[in-house]
């Protein structure tokens, strides 16, 4: 670790040292090798060390060859590096013979970055294929380029002992890579070999791997004979099962009582699934990319099969109109699907979360082998913790551009940067699609997907998360942030654990016009035409809001328009059963429950009565301007979605629909505005009830529903244009942000942008968190924990 002597001294030019701190993803990236090369190509001396602020170096020498070291440090950095800042201070010379690397330091506020996960690099790949290399086949071959990071860290600086990793020790070969700053796996912290690293296990009930047996070939032995089974991932198990094998993903379906949810299939190879789906280039860099996300697809229409190309069983997707499809990102993963000239075995496999469903992600061996006793033939795990509970990422493209689905594997805990600064705080998000958010600065920490916090297994899950964040990012919030939705378990969380600490309250869309500013780094001076449609959010009035146009910044918000309200019938049993919202805005709109409807046929017979004096009588149930509740009603009048099996399945397949429509169809339903009245609380009012009645009209008229769903689609498009129009000649306001779960709707979300944009609008749309309530907490912290004026 050794440099020559710095071309100053020998020179004799006076010499000039300066202490040099980088921030950032810098640790664990191979940064401080990465510096070592630079410095000793310039000939300078001095070292560098990790610390909880980040990587730290002082280097002297010549003038100009310490301003290169300086610019070089960010233009040159390793793949995974990710560098915020570099700040650097003068210092007094002090002479020396070398440049060093230097052992950690502890101690003081974390303030450097944990890299996310990454995908097996190239190089790595090469070593598994090779049967001339010690790490041939072995299912745990990583470097500082890829390998696990976030799923093992356990406190900062990142080194092995702050590692799952710390209990291995490694053999005299992987120690000699580790200390040589020239080689690749210099300070790896999960480095290993075959010789001292994790080991495999495949699991049958009542046996273990015999003796000399190779548990991956005995796991794709099994996978080839339809079995299911649980594979131990970077951040939790997986359950997986050949997906061309209909009885497998059958009984797969069927033991997860997953209803009709879609799987996600994983492809060695794009080669393998680019007869199934369209596969552009941004879906092409999202696949093969170092995060390897679960990417939604559309489907080919009329897909053919070339000769000997794998064909998924239709009960991996039924009725979406998509297919999620990841490639391998573990060397297991690779080893599973087969290297070349292995002997043939399953080409795409089903791969879902290891959980029960609502539960959060198994990542305990031990618990696996109990709590998924159930789901799963065998067990192939192995020895090396996971710290972390880490889902897959899941995200489509709209418009040559990634939307996040579900934030987690890959990119969290990257943080978001803020427009302004906020106090130290923790937004606990909502319910649905949990991820919390740690803030301070103008930093937002977003973590990885925690699930539906009405399970609770998931709100322990949460917890732990929460403390484990804070670890690494050393935030002590000063302040809570939740929903104002009086019965949210977030909430409650966040009340239980206030330990005197202020608890705010944010109102939910509100929070995601926010979480949109803030992405695109507004700073909140000019407000934005807000339009926010999900299904549920408690509204200031005790309505469930979700069909939302306001005027927000970050102090606060006006209702410019919503969504007629309708009754909610039963709550969540119409959410479940869209006939019922399909019913109750018939009845709203003054449209008899005829029997020729889809959605009156579709309602039992004895629940029909039950359910008209339900809605005339106000009896359990509230009022609502939901978007997405809407979404359900026509699904269901159309004939299309009568029962969800899973959150927002007839809007999923309504969508699909309408991509079926004929081509040359342009016609769109019509919304009424009502101008504001006192009682709406001066709020236009968009009458969904011409729409309702057109679509009656049309189904009577024999058109199909794809074509039914194509125009409501256009209808909503339409509105969407309309109020921004209106909201723009009154107030001004020019910049519309595009929000909510709702806008997760690819063939929407890129119409309504198209017409705002031809309309002169600058449109917002999220980049960097989901549009759903995955999202949330960003605009929570930002609306909520503004601090004044910090350093």
């Amino acid at each position: 670790m050794s440099a020559p002597p710095s071309a100053a001294a020998v020179a004799g030019d006076p010499p000039l040292r300066r202490r040099v701190v980088v921030r950032g993803v810098v640790q664990g990236v191979g940064f401080r090798p990465y510096l070592y090369g630079l410095a000793t190509e310039l000939a300078l001396v001095g070292h560098v060390t990790n610390t909880p602020e980040g990587v730290v170096a002082e280097v002297e020498g010549s003038a100009s060859a310490v301003a290169r070291f300086c610019a070089r440090i960010a233009a040159q950095a390793p793949p995974l590096a990710r560098v915020e800042s570099v700040h650097h201070q003068e210092l007094p010379p002090t002479g020396g013979e070398a440049f060093t690397i230097l052992a950690s330091r502890t101690g003081g506020p974390a303030r450097t970055l944990v890299s996310p996960d990454s995908a097996t690099c190239a190089d790595c790949l090469a070593e598994l294929a090779d049967p001339a290399d010690r790490r041939h086949r072995h299912p745990f071959v990583n470097c500082t380029h890829c390998g696990p990071r976030f799923t093992i860290v356990t406190g900062v600086p990142y080194d092995r002992a702050h590692t799952t990793m710390a209990g291995f020790a490694m053999c005299p070969d992987c120690a000699r890579e580790y200390g040589d700053p020239g080689d690749r796996r210099f300070h790896a912290q999960p480095v290993a070999c075959p010789a001292c690293g994790p080991r495999l296990r495949l699991i049958l009930p009542g046996s273990d791997t015999p003796a000399g047996a190779d548990p991956v070939a005995g796991a794709r032995a099994l996978l080839a004979g339809g079995a299911i089974l649980a594979v131990k991932g970077l951040g939790g198990y997986h359950l997986a099962c050949d997906a061309t094998n209909g009885t497998a993903v059958a009984l797969l379906r069927h033991r997860k009582a997953r209803g009709d949810k879609p799987f996600a299939v994983m492809a060695r190879g794009p080669a393998d699934v680019e007869h199934l789906v369209r596969l552009g280039p941004e879906e092409r860099r999202l696949l093969e990319g170092g995060i390897r996300p679960v990417v939604l697809l559309r489907r080919r229409p009329d897909p053919s099969y070339p000769a000997g190309a794998p064909r998924p069983a239709e009960a991996v997707a039924p009725g979406s109109p998509d297919l999620g499809v990841m490639l391998p990102y573990t060397p297991l993963h690779h080893l599973l699907l087969g290297l070349p000239g292995d002997p043939d075995g399953p080409r795409l496999l089903v791969m879902t979360s290891g959980n029960v469903c609502g539960e959060p992600i198994v990542t305990d061996d031990t618990e696996a082998l109990e709590r998924l006793a159930h789901l799963a033939d065998a067990w192939l795990t192995h020895d090396r913790p996971i710290r972390v509970p880490c889902d897959d990422s899941v995200v489509r493209v709209c418009d040559g551009e990634p939307l996040l689905i579900r934030r987690s594997r890959g990119y969290a805990p990257l943080p978001v940067p803020l427009p302004l600064p906020v106090r130290p705080a923790l937004a606990v998000g909502g319910d649905l699609k949990n991820a919390f958010c740690l803030g301070q600065g103008r930093r937002a920490w977003l973590s990885a997907h925690i699930g539906d916090m009405d399970d609770l297994g998931t709100q322990r899950a949460f917890a732990h998360a929460a403390a484990h964040l804070g670890s690494l990012t050393g935030v002590r919030p000063e302040t809570l942030v939740a929903d104002r939705h009086p019965g949210y378990r977030s909430a409650r969380w966040a009340d239980r654990n206030a330990a005197g600490r202020p608890v705010a309250r944010v109102q939910h869309h509100h929070a995601h016009v926010a979480a949109v500013m803030a992405e695109h780094g507004l700073d909140g001076t000019r407000p934005v035409i807000g339009v926010a449609f999900d299904g549920t959010g408690h509204g200031d009035d005790g309505a469930m809001w979700g069909g939302e146009f306001l005027l927000a910044d970050y102090d606060g918000f006006t209702r410019f328009g919503h969504l007629a309200y309708v009754p909610l019938p039963g709550g969540d049993a119409a959410v479940r059963r869209p006939y019922r919202m399909a019913l109750s805005h018939l009845r709203a709109a003054g449209i008899d429950w005829s029997a020729d409807l889809p959605c009156t046929a579709a309602c039992p017979p004895e629940e029909l009565p039950v359910l008209r004096r339900q809605l005339e009588t106000g009896l359990h149930c509230v009022r609502t301007s939901g978007m997405g509740r809407l979404f359900d009603a026509v699904s269901s009048l159309a004939g299309v979605c009568h029962r969800a099996g899973y959150e927002a399945q007839a809007a999923v397949e309504l969508e699909g629909a309408a991509l079926r429509a004929p081509a040359g169809d342009t016609a769109a339903y019509a919304f009424a505005l009502h101008a504001p009245k006192e009682r709406d609380g001066g709020a236009v009012r968009a009458d969904p009830a011409p729409v309702l009645a057109a679509v009656v009209r049309d189904l009577r008229a024999g058109h199909a529903p794809a074509l039914v769903a194509a125009r409501f689609h256009r209808g909503v498009t339409g509105l969407v244009h309309r109020m921004c129009a209106a909201a723009r000649e009154r107030h001004g306001l020019d910049t519309v942000a595009l929000t909510g779960g709702v806008f997760a709707n690819t063939l929407l979300s890129s119409a309504c942008a198209t017409a705002l944009r031809e309309d002169g609008f600058t449109v917002l749309r999220h980049r960097l968190v989901p549009p759903n309530d995955g999202g949330l907490a960003l605009g929570q912290l930002i609306v909520a924990a503004r601090a004044v004026p910090t350093p």
